[in-house]
């Protein structure tokens, strides 16, 4: 009966380093997407989605370690991250609502 457990034991721990390994890929090429753009909603979507990842590798890492703590600091990150998105696209959109009046402007001023 102890082997059967051991071996599931070990199965688990495959598969949540398995699991880690796939969102560290992901999570680079999020990083990347960010990076290269082209447009500024692909980058806050992409923030976004790395946000989202690593809060699920910090609640993988909860289930390994069997650490409760950490799943406090995950809901502690999800807000952050929350935030962080809202904080962008509004700042995002005041550029953009200052780019769009200028160009209003400097139409009307051509006629």
């Amino acid at each position: 009966m102890g082997k059967g457990i051991q071996g599931l034991e070990q199965a688990y721990e495959i598969f949540f380093i398995a699991v880690l390994i796939v969102l560290a890929i992901l999570l680079v090429l999020c990083l990347v997407r960010a990076i290269i753009g082209p447009r500024i909603a692909d980058r806050i979507v992409a923030v976004n989605m790395m946000g989202t990842m690593v809060i699920v590798m910090i609640a993988v890492l909860a289930l390994m370690l069997s650490e409760g703590y950490l799943i406090d600091i995950c809901i502690i990150y999800a807000m952050i991250s929350f935030l962080a998105v809202i904080v962008l696209t509004k700042v995002y959109m005041g550029v953009y609502i200052e780019k769009k009046e200028g160009e209003k402007e400097a139409h009307n001023d051509s006629d």
